[in-house]
């Protein structure tokens, strides 16, 4: 189901074996769009610390009780290496995370949810790689882009829909009310010809006139019904996504991490 990923701002994250702390942030991989891992605030039981627990340990979260159900143990977190949210996260810092949990790596050709084993790289190309990964973008930061489209702005972002089941970003929740007040509407990331990071802009293949004319979208539910969507892609032309008729990939990211722990799979 597609859900608004400010919503899981403020969930509290359980563990195997009690609370680890609460999301505040999600990270995406700006070339696939898909949320790499949930920014999770250690406390009260451990000094504030930042730390990045990939999806593939996350159970479905519970969106009733606003709760993350998480596949690993407090010791396991509190060992986890620290992460300066005001700094770019490296690959180096990635490797060190990945190899901590004994998670496989999602860059190189893999998919989220089926990754190919994690190749550590060698001290040539360590002195090669930049200080950050130049892929891994946070939600709170894309939240307040503006969006143009090809004869114009449009608004800027208010939030982010994402599949909860595959994590991949699906629509950007675009506020309109500098241009038509009291309207929101979505686009996919699909449809972007380009991104300008410094700028804070994302620029899509719609005119005006289309995003104006588009089916009116409803942010209170929460969520984005299949309905919508294929009256969306109709409106707007485009062929319908292949995730509609793609079954969903099975994880194994976690599996090492649960068996080092003995933890039971996230429910």
């Amino acid at each position: 189901m597609l859900r608004r990923l400010q919503k899981i701002v403020g969930f509290k994250a359980e563990g195997t074996d009690g609370e680890v702390g609460e999301a505040r942030d999600l990270y995406f991989d700006d070339q696939e769009w898909v949320v790499r891992y949930f920014v999770v605030e250690t406390g009260p039981w451990l000094a504030r610390k930042w730390v990045l627990i990939a999806p593939a340990c996350m159970g479905a979260p519970d969106w009733e009780a606003e709760r993350l159900s998480v596949g690993l143990t407090k010791q396991q977190v509190a060992d986890s290496p620290d992460i300066d949210l005001h700094k770019p996260v490296s690959r180096q810092q990635l490797q060190s995370l990945h190899g901590h949990y004994g998670w496989a790596a999602y860059w190189g050709d893999g998919e989220m949810g089926y990754w190919p084993p994690a190749r550590l790289a060698s001290p040539a190309e360590q002195k090669e790689e930049p200080k950050g990964d130049p892929h891994l973008r946070s939600v709170n930061e894309v939240t307040g882009y503006h969006i143009q489209a090809t004869d114009g702005d449009i608004g800027h972002v208010v939030d982010l829909f994402a599949d909860d089941g595959t994590w991949r970003i699906e629509y950007m929740v675009v506020d309109t009310r500098n241009w038509l007040p009291g309207k929101q509407v979505i686009v996919s990331p699909d449809w972007i010809s380009k991104v300008s990071w410094a700028e804070r802009k994302v620029h899509v293949n719609v005119t005006r006139a289309k995003v104006k004319d588009s089916p009116e979208f409803d942010p209170l539910p929460g969520t984005c019904s299949r309905d919508y969507e294929v009256g969306l892609y109709g409106h707007y032309g485009f062929a319908c996504p292949p995730r509609w008729t793609e079954p969903i990939k099975p994880s194994a990211a976690c599996d090492l991490a649960q068996q080092a722990s003995g933890s039971p799979e996230p429910g």
